[in-house]
């Protein structure tokens, strides 16, 4: 398995290859692709127990966090990430180089213990932070919740997030749809879902989808396949295979972000920081 930090310079490579900019799937999808990453190795999950992440995206979160403390990297609020001039004035990275500057950036007093203890997950929590709630979400859903209960929690998801007409179909024949709605766009468009959602540990593989896809065929206009877990390669590759009607995929993390994002059983505390500084007075 590569290790994090060879995966740094391939990250940069994707980033500008996306343009200088891009989501964390967008930089996960285009390393795979320059990395050629076999199915077998994007199976591997990190922490089986605990997360749905893979092992792969797992290596990249830490890149990531080296990359932004040493000045290669930024991110939005809104979770993208972007080369900063130090990176695009720098096409080859020296990956020991910025292990070895991070590390001993924490071992300084007043350093951020971030990086050296876990990677950057999200924008807007610290790492810590990121990997307990969605460790904690992760193990609610897939070990506590009953199947019956996740399609109602896909349902209210899906209201909140817009859909009408939502109605949950498990268990009635239906072929894989465990549910349907109508997507609403600005009021003027609509078109037809059918959803499957699975509690899932591992990965889901493109036989999947493919069998969702056709029991879709005459009963909606495009598909919805969530997850706790996360999907192969294979899976994508099939979900977006051109002549046919497509299946938007939600994995665990993107499940996890829209849970906190809407309040669904995530709670978020905003803490306030005060900070005294002292050169201000007396620069006075």
């Amino acid at each position: 398995m590569v290790t994090f930090d060879q995966l740094m310079q391939p990250l940069i490579i994707a980033l500008n290859n996306l343009g200088g900019s891009g989501s964390i799937d967008e930089i996960y999808e285009e390393v795979v692709e320059l990395e050629k990453f076999d199915e077998q190795t994007l199976a591997v999950l990190h922490n089986p127990e605990k997360s749905s992440q893979t092992e792969v995206g797992y290596r990249l979160a830490w890149a990531r966090t080296y990359l932004k403390k040493a000045g290669y990297l930024e991110n939005s609020s809104r979770g993208v990430w972007a080369l900063t001039d130090k990176a695009k004035q720098n096409a080859k990275l020296d990956s020991r180089e910025i292990v070895n500057f991070v590390r001993e950036l924490d071992r300084k007093p007043g350093g951020s213990k971030s990086s050296s203890s876990e990677p950057e997950l999200s924008s807007d929590d610290s790492p810590e932070e990121a990997m307990a709630w969605r460790e904690k979400l992760h193990h609610v859903l897939i070990e506590e919740m009953s199947p019956d209960a996740f399609e109602r929690l896909t349902q209210r998801l899906l209201r909140e997030s817009g859909f009408i007409h939502v109605e949950v179909t498990g268990r009635t024949g239906d072929g894989g749809i465990d549910g349907k709605g109508i997507a609403r766009i600005n009021g003027l468009m609509s078109f037809h879902i059918a959803f499957q959602c699975k509690k899932y540990k591992g990965s889901v593989g493109a036989p999947e989808i493919r069998d969702f896809r056709g029991a879709t065929v005459g009963r909606a206009d495009r598909g919805m396949f969530i997850t706790t877990g996360s999907f192969t390669k294979a899976a994508i590759e099939e979900a977006n295979r051109d002549g046919v009607a497509p299946i938007d995929l939600v994995d665990g993390d993107q499940l996890a972000d829209k849970l906190k994002e809407l309040s669904l059983g995530v709670k978020t505390e905003l803490v306030e920081k005060v900070t005294v500084e002292p050169d201000w007075f007396l620069s006075l």
